[in-house]
């Protein structure tokens, strides 16, 4: 059995002082061994794993022939982000997690090899896509992240006519304002986002729906609406001194870093607080997409606080790991309990708790409970609040008949299907915060939904 292909990274100490990417890619010849190492099997279950319905040993067969520019066809056929999803894709829990060969050893390196044929492509220059024949129809998709790309981008495909309505003034939704550059690298996302538009996709941008207009006045012009708004109203933890000077939501936080591009400052003029000392509350990947970038801005001390221990955290392993290597702190099964600042207000420690675990909550994981007669403090200066986000109520509040849970999601059928006829939504919108992938699937399958809707109109 072929070993599996280490992928090239930025030396640790290198990167934590950068915003380049971490991941350096494949080189040819390492993407062609690794390709090598998958079975072809007849009943491929890496395939049921994702999202997207990428058929995987098919465009891998063709990277271990060393025909990659056939590579990237197969797998646009169904995904439109390929490189995105090559970065930021957890692929340990799906298509990977289905590979055969983990029975024995290491699974294919199915996203990296996605990532390297995407590369290769943009390298040489993306090929104008063949349109096809026009239906008709016209099709508006509130939100530009990945749910609403996708859905964009396969509706397209089977010829509808397809507008993309942003509130931001750049496209890209949480691929732009809410993963880092080392991470995600911008020049990734455009070059995405102008595929989806090759394709026949128009977005405006500074267009926010319950404003300018609304879902209601949309379907006077549209024969459908897809609603891919995401989730980004930031969750606090409501406890005294969150209003604090030196405290933010990590939305915020990285929205100020990642696109207005602070981490810049005064070159592009939004400027966000440099902390020597900072604290990160949350164990998921936003909080160590925020604790990584604090570091990075320069602070000498960064410090992730989270009330369960690192088997409960929802980030990614090789995310928890790079947070490591880069020397970031770990105070596990510890909870803030209140914020302390001086007489100006500006954040000077946070007072927690120790947790313990006992039986499972409802997510199925450990419940964590204070400890009593445990309570310390730990000096800071600017404290961010990463502990989850929720859809915004704007579009719902607006929008006639649409029916919304309790938690503030919209109410949707598997397909995308919403109470309001003609109105579909996905991804974060209707589950709540989740990630890229799983928002990209939801509009696959919306967008089948609605091609058959349109068909019947």
């Amino acid at each position: 059995m072929l070993a599996r292909q280490k992928m090239p990274q930025q030396d640790p100490k290198i990167r934590r002082a950068n915003f380049k990417e971490v991941a350096l890619g494949f080189s040819n010849e390492q993407a062609v061994e690794e390709a090598k190492r998958c079975l072809q099997c007849k009943k491929p279950k890496c395939v049921e794993g994702c999202p997207v319905e990428v058929k995987i040993p098919d465009f891998i067969k063709h990277v271990a022939n060393g025909d990659f520019d056939s590579a990237i066809k197969e797998i646009k056929t169904v995904n439109a982000l390929p490189a995105v999803c090559g970065r930021v894709c957890p692929q340990e829990t799906q298509c990977e997690a289905s590979c055969i060969l983990k029975k024995k050893g290491e699974p294919v390196s199915i996203g990296r090899l996605e990532r390297f044929v995407s590369d290769i492509e943009l390298a040489k220059g993306v090929e104008k896509p063949q349109k096809p024949k026009p239906t008709g129809k016209k099709v508006a998709i509130v939100g530009s992240g990945p749910a609403g790309l996708t859905a964009a981008a396969d509706l397209a495909r089977m010829g509808h006519s397809v507008t993309i309505f942003e509130a931001l003034h750049a496209s890209g939704g949480v691929l732009t304002y809410g993963i880092p550059e080392f991470r995600l690298p911008k020049t990734i996302v455009n070059a995405e986002v102008e595929y989806v538009k090759k394709l026949g996709v128009t977005i405006l941008l500074d267009s926010v729906i319950g404003k300018i207009e609304t879902v209601d006045d949309l379907l006077l012009d549209f024969d459908a609406v897809f609603l891919g708004t995401g989730a980004g109203l930031p969750v606090f933890m409501n406890i005294d001194g969150e209003n604090l000077n030196g405290v933010y939501s990590a939305n915020e936080f990285l929205t100020r870093v990642n696109l207005m591009k602070s981490y810049r400052f005064p070159e592009y003029d939004t400027p966000v607080r440099k902390g020597k000392r900072v604290i990160v509350v949350g164990g998921g990947n936003v909080a160590m997409d925020s604790a990584r970038c604090a570091l990075r801005l320069g602070a000498d001390e960064v410090t992730i606080v989270y009330r369960r221990g690192e088997e409960e955290m929802p980030a990614r392993a090789e995310e928890i790991e790079h947070a490591k290597e880069e020397g970031i702190q770990f105070r596990l099964l510890t909870n803030p309990v209140r914020i302390h600042g001086d007489a100006r207000n500006w954040v000077t420690h946070i007072e927690c708790i120790n947790m313990y675990l006992c039986e499972p909550d409802g997510s199925g994981r450990c419940k964590p409970m204070p400890l009593a007669g445990s309570e310390h403090k730990i000096e800071a200066d600017v404290v961010i609040i990463a502990i989850g986000t929720s859809p915004n109520p704007l579009v719902p509040r607006t929008t006639s008949g649409l029916e919304m849970s309790k938690h503030g999601t919209v109410v949707a059928k598997e397909n995308g299907e919403t109470t309001k006829k003609g109105v579909y939504a996905g991804g974060d919108a209707v589950t709540g915060a989740a990630t890229v992938i799983s928002a990209m699937g939801a509009g696959k399958i919306a967008a089948r939904a609605i091609d058959d809707y349109l068909k019947t109109k």
